[in-house]
């Protein structure tokens, strides 16, 4: 029997209850778009990015099928449309407003397809709580046959938390999904927005990202299940701490693992002196033949005085040098030679075909001698920014976007081999007369391209066992001095943890910066103004260890996306399950219908 005091509490939660899950279910589904969002950079509120999954589930509370995916997709189109709001600012007439609402609405089809999948009354989950709304109090609460969840068809701590497992699977498949669609668009994954809490992500250099978004997911679910609990059981004060007592043990876990991992690093025997060009060059002044002259010869002096003594190596950003002719390409071997450093530059690379001539994004290798060693082709392309998908089959496309064109993308990652140069000195040569530099230990390096740092399997298989770290060059100065570039960097973080190596990071107006192997921001340009976006150079020193020894590869190094991979797999299985339930309960009532 239910206390009367019980009752009127009942009574008294679903009277404040109804008008917000009933009546502002949009409102709701707004605000957790916009909570997600500021969980990004610049904003990087990463406390909001634990609650958001549970918002959009209780946005949609109670509904179903086409109901409970708009309610989704509101949620994601709002996170999309703030958080990419820098595409607004590519300095093009219309097309950017195109590519924004057409970018925005593809991918919150992923958050919208989630939350229909998981508020589905089949699901379980949110039936408890219609159940605890609809009946009348004293009226237990059973999940019957035809509402079962997707993993655990009962009313019980394991199916709950069975439930938010499988949900927190099913959100890292659509990651993993989103990642590979059209060639991919890994921005933005929900464990990004992690990536200032150092400890927790190093559990990435197990799982990928992916596991830290499967983490976030996972306590935001447990978190909705244990804010059900309450409602079914408002007089008990503490019916909530078992439902996320094992997500947080979990995260507790990472978290202390994370730390030991932090302070297992290996002293570095000898080092690579770094500089990286920040030319901050306008995109309307790249797109200007006219300016090609001038701005080529303010990179070289900028260089110039950038460079010292002990410098090994210097990195120009995507887009930084005009278009490669005879007298850049032989104003390049020059200043590679008179200053005897070696260069990785970005520029355009060209093959003749009989049928066909190839453009590709390329980065290239040059000797302190003046010779073009090596030269890396970029793999990932920018959707209707290097290529127009199904061109050749539609392509009218062409004229929705500012190219052309069209890039060829590259079919492997490059290791580039350098040496760095270290002071030498005869036994017989006193104190007081300088060193002789002379080439050292080779030293191997893998480039990426633009956003390929934002791709887990990209990077991974640039980071080769032999590689001693990984360098990007961007030009993120399509979109001005905005969040975009820190959403950039954000991505990037994970790649170094994901495969244990340095990524230096040089853009063209940010952020340019050098990243360890766990993920800690080591040092990062500033300005004489302290703005990340102006001109000017870094120089770092890249650890390296004694000649012949390589650190050891990380397990998501050796193994990949397993952990995506199995979410994909446990996904695939819970649809068929449900499927299969769905059908046999179908047949069960058509069994027992009587014929007319």
């Amino acid at each position: 029997m239910i206390h009367p005091l019980n009752s009127k509490r009942n009574a008294a939660l679903k009277q404040i209850l109804e008008p917000f899950i009933r009546r502002s279910r949009y409102l709701a589904a707004i605000g957790a778009g916009l909570l997600l969002a500021l969980a990004f950079p610049k904003f990087s509120l990463a406390g909001f990015a634990w609650i958001v999954p549970a918002l959009m589930l209780a946005a949609a509370h109670g509904k179903s099928g086409g109901e409970s995916f708009r309610l989704g997709y509101v949620s994601g189109l709002v996170f999309w449309l703030a958080s990419l709001y820098w595409l607004l600012l590519i300095p093009v007439t219309g097309f950017p407003i195109l590519g924004w609402l057409a970018l925005s609405a593809f991918v919150a089809l992923f958050s919208g397809l989630w939350v229909w999948l998981i508020s589905h009354p089949s699901s379980g989950m949110n039936g408890l709580m219609d159940k605890w709304i609809d009946e009348k109090p004293q009226q237990s609460i059973n999940v019957s046959s035809h509402q079962s969840a997707l993993l655990a068809p009962r009313d019980s701590w394991t199916g709950r938390t069975l439930l938010a497992l499988g949900g927190a699977a099913m959100w890292v498949a659509l990651e993993m999904l989103r990642a590979r669609i059209f060639g991919g668009f890994p921005w933005n994954l929900l464990g990004v927005s992690q990536y200032q809490l150092i400890p927790l992500i190093q559990i990435a250099s197990f799982t990928g990202v992916y596991g830290v978004s499967f983490l976030v997911v996972w306590f935001s679910l447990a978190l909705y299940s244990a804010a059900l609990m309450i409602f079914r059981h408002p007089a008990k004060r503490h019916v909530w701490q078992a439902e996320i007592v094992l997500p947080l043990l979990v995260i507790v876990g990472c978290y202390v693992g994370g730390f030991f991992a932090l302070n297992r690093s290996v002293p570095a025997e000898n080092v690579l002196r770094v500089t990286a060009i920040q030319p901050s060059v306008p995109q309307t002044l790249i797109w200007s033949s006219s300016e090609d002259a001038k701005r080529f010869r303010e990179l070289l002096e900028l260089s110039q005085r950038a460079l010292t003594n002990q410098t090994d190596l210097l990195l120009w950003p995507e887009s930084a040098v005009p278009s490669i002719d005879e007298p850049t390409y032989q104003a390049i071997n020059q200043f590679a030679q008179s200053n005897h450093v070696w260069i990785i530059l970005n520029g355009d690379d060209v093959e003749l075909h009989p049928t066909a001539t190839n453009f590709f994004n390329s980065a290239f290798l040059v000797g302190p001698d003046g010779r073009w060693r090596q030269a890396y082709h970029k793999r990932d392309l920018v959707i209707f920014g290097e290529y127009v998908p199904l061109a050749n089959w539609l392509p009218f496309l062409k004229w929705f976007t500012p190219i052309t064109g069209g890039w060829t993308s590259g079919d492997k990652p490059a290791t580039f081999e350098l040496e760095r140069r270290t002071p030498f000195r005869r036994a017989n040569d006193s104190d007081a007369q300088p060193a002789e530099t002379v080439l050292g230990a080779p030293v191997k390096t893998s480039p990426l391209i633009c956003f390929e740092d934002t791709f887990p399997g990209t990077a991974r298989e640039a980071a080769q066992d032999d590689v001693d770290f990984l360098v990007n060059l961007t030009n993120d100065g399509w979109f001005g001095d905005s969040a975009e570039q820190w959403q950039h960097m954000a991505g990037a973080v994970f790649r170094a943890v994901e495969n244990g190596l340095p990524l230096l990071r040089c853009a063209n107006n940010g952020v340019t910066c050098l990243i360890d192997g766990h993920g800690r921001m080591i040092k990062i340009f500033r300005d004489a103004h302290g703005s990340e976006y102006g001109p000017g150079a870094l120089t770092v020193e890249i650890p390296l260890l004694q000649s012949g020894e390589k650190s050891a590869p990380t397990f998501y190094n050796r193994h990949g996306d397993w952990f995506g991979w199995g979410c994909v797999g446990i996904s695939i299985w819970m649809l068929g399950a449900k499927f299969l339930q769905r059908k046999k309960n179908l047949n069960k009532t058509a069994a027992a219908t009587p014929l007319s």
